[in-house]
């Protein structure tokens, strides 16, 4: 269990298995390099590479579904943080698609010229999740400062969640007590998930959505005026090769059809 008492040597842990990563990384990194543009050559001709923040999996890959068998268009994903997806598609300038957890990464990839045009999907609403019973009686975001409390949240250099988490505790000016509280941060709001289902710390801030329907995990809300929506774009890609199957892809993730898919994964659909 990640708790304070072990902190330390978690974070040791961490460490060495951070080290033993780094060389087996930078060597999958080169092969990816070498391999990247073959990807696309075996890659069938009616497909779209499509960018997308890995806590939006669930009807994404549904949408994925119904799109081919309306149209005949394979979808293939890359799954990952936000800030993750944006660097990679920056790096590689290859892809059709990109789907972040927040509107920030669509103006951050406007202003880097990576994409031609954007639609409103659904909204993206921040809560507090905790582990089933809520052990540490977690009622409000100040009781993320509670003595003996451990926060596990989002890591803000890699994914949606994890930004919009410190600009939420900053808005309601606890910033400072609740990052003391803090024994681990994750790469993708699906850990956070994970992390609370295993009872591995008192409470995490993750989206509404990823933790709708998670039998092992509790929402405590969070008052409107304390918080902070976003908005989830499709955006495509302005070095797209296909981009007319990108916007018509795009076009039916914002269509209605699209919108009621994203609603039945437990998000609130722009109107």
């Amino acid at each position: 269990m990640i708790r304070k008492s072990a902190k330390i040597k978690f974070e040791e842990e961490l460490l060495v298995i951070y080290k033993k990563k780094v060389v087996t990384v930078l060597s999958l990194f080169v092969l990816i390099v070498l391999l990247w543009g073959n990807v696309f050559v075996f890659a069938e001709e009616g497909s779209l590479l499509v960018y997308s923040g890995a806590g939006l999996r669930k009807p994404m890959d549904e949408i994925a579904e119904v799109f081919e068998e309306k149209y005949g268009i394979k979808i293939q994903y890359t799954y990952a943080g936000s800030a993750h997806n944006l660097s990679q598609l920056q790096l590689v300038n290859e892809g059709d698609i990109y789907v972040p957890g927040a509107m920030y990464y669509y103006e951050s990839a406007d202003e880097k010229g990576l994409v031609e045009m954007m639609v409103d999907v659904a909204y993206h609403i921040p809560v507090i999740a905790v582990p089933a019973g809520n052990p540490a009686n977690i009622q409000s975001l100040e009781d993320l400062t509670n003595e003996n409390v451990d926060v596990i949240l989002g890591d803000e250099k890699a994914a949606a969640i994890g930004r919009l988490s410190q600009k939420l505790i900053a808005k309601n000016g606890l910033a400072e007590p609740i990052n003391k509280n803090v024994i681990a941060k994750a790469a993708t709001v699906n850990e956070l998930v994970v992390y609370m289902a295993m009872n591995q710390a008192d409470a995490t801030i993750s989206w509404e959505d990823n933790v709708y329907g998670v039998e092992d995990v509790e929402i405590i809300y969070i008052p409107e005026e304390q918080n902070l929506i976003k908005t989830i774009p499709v955006c495509v890609l302005s070095f797209s090769e296909k981009k007319e199957m990108a916007k018509k892809f795009a076009d039916f993730v914002a269509s209605d059809e699209g919108k009621n898919i994203y609603k039945k994964h437990g998000f609130k659909p722009v109107k």
